[in-house]
């Protein structure tokens, strides 16, 4: 076997799947992520695997309970939805008492994260991969989630009967997260609170359960091929998915920028889903809405993350700003 070898609990995981260490080829750690271990394990075989392994504290954000829940939640249900972007489930253990632990083992998708990947080399692939992904997003909107709305892992109780139940509870988790970790805000929480609760009465516009990935930046994104050739090789890193509104998919997607200027995507996406995305003053203010929610996962995460004084204070600043943008956006449209 060539790299490293793998560390506990890898090598419990890989014998509960049957895999000798003669069955190896390699065990290489996956860096970029900032919640799971994650392992990269090629076979002799041929076959390629990751395996993700929840972190051993329990500090963390409220909605950051059983992730791996989520990520095998939306990998099962974007295989519905047809196309190889997605990875496929090899094998999962949700049990953390389990004696290899909590895992998900997924297959390996090609190609590099997006934003690593040097553009000056195929300058005219951008809008063809925009395009690309906005049919692979199109698709996944298609598929209807089981039970209601909210994330699979339940981590505040049963799904939610509507869509407004459910948001109102994920955005209240976090505005008391800031609270116990005494996150650094633009604004107080409870002005927060009450501009965000203003907005409520716009999320009964949406009925249907969409499975939502909410985590799509460009380093979820892989982009696989030569230049001239290059396509979406992998959508990945699925565990902060919910079941909720489609539109919130669109703040990752176009972050810290304007969606509505992206007409490859959009143009992609109404392929993939069979319906043009309209934005109607009800499609703006939820655009405000998730925005708001996630600058605030951002901000709030810095503290439990311990990512030191430099690096927290880099986020804030550039963070920060949008967040007020957001919720400006937010009070405007209500108030009008």
């Amino acid at each position: 076997m060539s790299q490293q070898t793998p560390a506990a609990p890898l090598p419990l995981i890989l014998r509960a799947l049957g895999v000798a260490d003669r069955d190896l080829t390699s065990c290489t750690p996956l860096t970029g992520g900032t919640y799971n271990t994650v392992t990269r394990v090629t076979l002799t075989d041929g076959r390629d695997w990751v395996v993700k392994t929840p972190p051993p504290h329990s500090a963390g954000l409220r909605y950051e309970r059983d992730l791996l829940v989520n990520e095998v939640a939306f990998c099962t249900a974007a295989a519905r939805a047809g196309g190889p972007a997605v990875p496929r489930v090899v094998h999962s253990e949700p049990d953390p008492t389990a004696p290899t632990g909590a895992y998900v083992v997924m297959t390996a998708r090609p190609g590099r994260p997006w934003h690593e990947v040097d553009r000056s080399q195929d300058p005219h692939a951008e809008p063809r991969l925009r395009a690309e992904l906005g049919h692979i997003v199109g698709r996944l909107h298609t598929v209807t989630g089981p039970g209601g709305f909210g994330y699979p892992a339940a981590p505040f109780g049963p799904p939610a009967a509507t869509w407004r139940t459910a948001f109102t509870t994920m955005t209240e988790a976090v505005l008391a997260d800031a609270e116990t970790y005494r996150a650094p805000l633009p604004y107080p929480v409870d002005r927060i609170r009450t501009v965000l609760a203003r907005a409520a009465p716009v999320l009964d516009d949406v009925t249907r359960p969409a499975l939502v990935h909410f985590d799509l930046w460009q380093g979820n994104l892989l982009v696989a091929g030569e230049p001239g050739a290059r396509s979406i090789g992998g959508v990945i890193d699925g565990e902060r998915m919910f079941w909720g509104d489609p539109v919130a998919d669109f703040v990752s997607l176009a972050l810290f920028g304007e969606v509505e200027e992206d007409g490859d995507l959009l143009a992609g996406y109404a392929e993939g889903s069979g319906q043009a995305l309209e934005f109607s003053d009800s499609v703006r203010l939820r655009l405000a809405l998730y925005r708001s929610y996630l600058y605030l996962i951002m901000l709030v995460e810095t503290v439990p993350r311990d990512l030191g004084p430099e690096a927290a204070e880099e986020t804030r600043q550039l963070v920060a700003p949008h967040l007020v943008a957001a919720l400006d956006a937010v009070s405007r449209r209500t108030s009008a």
